[in-house]
C-alpha cells in the first residue's frame, strides 16, 4: 500500500486511515482469516477490564431496521489474557494495535493503563461510557466534569497516546470533547452506540434481556457524521470517526467531515473483509481523484 494513504493520529503514524470499531473484532483472531490484520492502519481490540466480565444475561443482540441493538455488558477475559494470548497474535501477524480499556471506577482505568504501560501497543482507546459504580452508575462520558477528571487520571498513568471514546447519549457533544480536550486527551473517538430498545410482540416482552441496548449499524450513520463534524471544528485534537460505516462512500463521508481515521464495526458481522475493501477502495478513490495525499480531503468539507 503507498503511503498516499498514511495519517498521523496524535503522533503516531499508521498506513492507512482504517481500523476496526471495538468489540466488533475481537482481537483480530476470528477474522484474521478473512482480513490481512497487517494491511490494516491498525486492530483495536475488544473493551479490556481489569479483571474478566462476564457481561449482561441473554438475549443481548438483536436486529433492527439498518443496524442492531446490543447488551453485551463489555464482557471480556480481562488483561491478563489479553497481554497473554491476544497482544502475541497480534504482534505475529504484524497488525499495528489499539486496546480499548474499560473500567466501573477510576482505579479500575488505572490499573489496566499501568499494565499496558511497558506494552507494545499503539494507542489507548478509553471506553468512558462504562457506568460509574461510585456515581450511582451514570456514564463517565456523560457528564463534562467526570470526563474531564477520568481523562486526566488516565493521562497521568499512561504511557502510549490516550483516545476518549465519546458516547454520543449527550445533549452537546462538543461540551464532551472540549472536557477531555482540557483533561489532555490525545484524540477523540466517536460515536459510540445510541441507546435504543425494541420489543418483542410475540412474546409480549422486551427483546433484550437488558431492555436497553446500544444501537449501530447504518441506521447511525447521519448522526455520527453530524458529530464528527461538530467535534472536529470544535477542538484540536484529532477525530476517530465511526457509526455506520459499511463501504468506501461511507469512510470517504467521515474523512470529508473532519476525521483523521475512521473505524468500522457492524459491518464486520456481514461482510468480514469489510475493512480490507474500504482500505482498497480509499486507494481507488486517491488515484481516481489524482490526489497524493489522503490528507488533500480531511476536513474538506466546512
Amino acid at each position: 500500500m503507498s503511503n498516499q494513504l498514511a495519517v498521523n493520529f496524535a503522533g503516531v503514524t499508521f498506513d492507512n486511515p482504517v481500523t476496526t470499531a471495538s468489540g466488533t473484532f475481537g482481537s483480530g483472531m476470528e477474522y484474521s482469516e478473512f482480513v490481512g490484520l497487517d494491511k490494516l492502519g491498525a486492530v483495536t481490540t475488544k473493551g479490556v477490564a481489569n479483571v474478566p466480565w462476564p457481561g449482561n444475561p441473554t438475549p443481548r443482540i438483536v436486529e433492527t431496521h439498518a443496524g442492531m441493538l446490543n447488551a453485551i455488558g463489555l464482557q471480556n477475559p480481562g488483561i491478563d489474557t489479553l497481554i497473554q494470548r491476544d497482544l502475541p497474535f497480534l504482534h505475529e501477524r504484524g497488525a499495528r494495535i489499539i486496546v480499548n480499556v474499560c473500567g466501573r471506577s477510576k482505579e479500575d482505568y488505572i490499573e489496566v493503563v499501568e499494565r499496558l504501560a511497558e506494552e507494545d501497543v499503539d494507542m489507548l482507546e478509553i471506553n468512558i461510557s462504562c457506568p460509574n459504580v461510585k456515581a450511582g452508575g451514570i456514564a463517565f462520558g456523560q457528564k463534562p466534569e467526570m470526563a474531564e477528571e477520568i481523562t486526566k487520571a488516565v493521562k497521568a498513568a499512561a504511557k502510549q497516546p490516550v483516545i476518549m471514546k465519546l458516547s454520543p447519549n449527550v445533549t452537546d457533544i462538543t461540551e464532551m470533547a472540549k472536557a477531555v480536550e482540557a483533561g489532555g486527551a490525545d484524540g477523540v473517538s466517536l460515536i459510540n452506540t445510541i441507546t435504543g430498545m425494541k420489543i418483542d410482540t410475540k412474546r409480549k416482552t422486551f427483546a433484550l434481556a437488558n431492555q436497553t441496548g446500544g444501537m449501530s449499524g447504518p441506521c447511525v450513520k447521519p448522526v455520527a457524521v453530524r458529530m464528527v463534524y461538530q467535534v472536529a471544528n470544535a477542538v484540536k485534537l484529532p477525530v476517530l470517526g465511526m457509526g455506520g460505516i459499511q463501504n468506501t462512500e461511507d469512510a470517504l463521508e467521515f474523512l470529508m467531515a473532519g476525521a483523521t481515521m475512521v473505524a468500522v464495526g457492524t459491518a464486520n458481522f456481514f461482510n468480514p473483509g469489510a475493512t480490507s475493501e474500504i482500505i482498497d477502495g480509499l486507494a481507488a478513490y486517491m488515484k481516481q481523484e489524482g490526489l497524493n495525499s489522503i490528507q488533500d480531503i480531511i476536513g474538506c468539507v466546512r
